[in-house]
Parts: structure tokens; C-alpha cells; sequence
């Protein structure tokens, strides 16, 4: 229960995020949310179905999805050399930034005619007003809600694998698992030997006493 609730929540954060980042032309995030979409999915199906393996790929891909939005935080908060007015995360095709650059709570947008002609779409001749909160402090907002939520379900998603193991080392303990405990101990090798045929000497002393009328001598063999 406490699993599902987690993966709705991420799916909810992952699917806010994918809308926003679309609007603003943001490709590379746009591939890690839609991954991380369809990873949380399979974790889910993991732990409903009981699949370890589905539950350690999620697993797997929560250290990698934490290292990513510390590298978003990072790339806004310009750590490292790195600048958010690069077009890294646009895959350096488009000149885009991210879409609460413009319309994030309190913004006044307002496109500034140039003293020459030139493309009126460019960020260069937009200006941008009254915003209550920079955009790059909402995409690190969004970034450690991401982390935060991936570390929560990084947790619970160990502790239903040690759940997991647990159950299969006892199931093995009392032999539901254990193919060795199917196998029978190996029978020692007996030597068999020939029997008399009683059975037949009794028919020809019978056949003897018809034919001769005599009686057998039980002293002889």
C-alpha cells in the first residue's frame, strides 16, 4: 500500500514536470522524465507481482535519476563552471529555456521590438517583470522534490527486497524451493541371486506319481 501511494506521487511530480518541461522545449529532461515515468511502472508491476529483479531496476535507476536532478540543481544554480543560459538542455538545437523563465508566479512578459530587424521570439528582446520567484529557484524547487521523493521510495524499495529474500530463504529452508529436497537418499546396491523354481519341481514330482503310480522317497533330492 505504502508503495503504491509513493509511486503515485512520483508519478504525479514526474508527469507535472514532463508538461512544463515540454512547454518549454526542454529534450533532455524531457527523456529523463519519461523514463523515469515508465521505470516507476515497472517497480510498481515489481511489487505487486513480487519481482526483485523489476524492484533492483528501480533501484538502479533512482541513484541514477538523484544524480540527475543534482546535476539540474547544479546547472541553475550555475556550480561548477556550468551556465544556465547554455543550450544544454535543449540538446543545443533550440535556443528555448525553461518555460517558467517567462511565466512563473508574477511575471510580466513583454516582447521589445529591436532597433533592427531580427527575430522577435528571441529571449534577447523579451522582457521579463515582477516575477515573485526566479525561474531557476522553481526548477531547483521541482529538482528536490524529485530527489526527495527518489530518496523516500530508494528506501522503501531496499527494505521490500530484503523482505523478498527473507521469504524465498525460508521458503527454501523448508524445501518449497529446494529441488535437492525432491531427490531420495541413494539406495545401496543389493545382489540378487538366482531362486529355485519350487514351483516347478512340485509339478514334475506330480506329473512322476501319475505316471508310475509311486510314491517319492522325501529322502531323496
Amino acid at each position: 500500500m505504502w508503495m503504491f501511494c509513493l509511486c503515485v506521487f512520483l508519478q504525479l511530480a514526474a508527469l507535472e514536470r514532463q508538461i512544463f518541461d515540454f512547454l518549454g522545449f526542454q529534450w533532455a529532461p524531457i527523456l529523463g522524465n519519461f523514463l523515469q515515468i515508465i521505470v516507476v511502472i515497472l517497480g510498481l508491476f515489481g511489487t505487486i507481482q513480487f519481482r526483485p529483479r523489476y524492484i533492483v531496476v528501480y533501484t538502479v535507476w533512482t541513484a541514477l535519476w538523484v544524480t540527475w536532478n543534482v546535476f539540474i540543481i547544479c546547472f541553475y544554480l550555475e556550480v561548477g563552471g556550468l551556465s544556465k543560459e547554455t543550450d544544454l538542455m535543449t540538446f543545443n538545437i533550440s535556443m528555448h529555456r525553461s518555460w517558467w523563465r517567462e511565466h512563473g508566479p508574477g511575471c510580466i512578459r513583454r516582447v521589445v521590438r529591436p532597433s533592427a530587424p531580427g527575430i522577435l521570439d528571441d529571449y534577447s528582446y523579451v522582457s521579463v517583470t515582477g516575477c515573485i520567484i526566479d525561474f531557476q529557484y522553481l526548477e531547483v524547487i521541482h529538482s528536490a522534490i524529485q530527489i526527495l521523493l527518489s530518496l523516500i521510495g530508494f528506501v522503501y524499495a531496499c527494505y521490500v527486497i530484503s523482505i523478498f529474500m527473507e521469504e524465498e530463504d525460508s521458503f527454501d529452508f523448508i524445501g518449497g524451493l529446494d529441488t535437492y529436497s525432491y531427490r531420495q537418499p541413494p539406495q545401496e546396491h543389493v545382489e540378487l541371486k538366482p531362486v529355485k523354481p519350487i514351483g516347478k519341481v512340485l509339478v514334475q514330482w506330480t506329473v512322476l506319481i501319475l505316471l508310475t503310480g509311486l510314491k517319492p522317497n522325501p529322502l531323496l533330492k
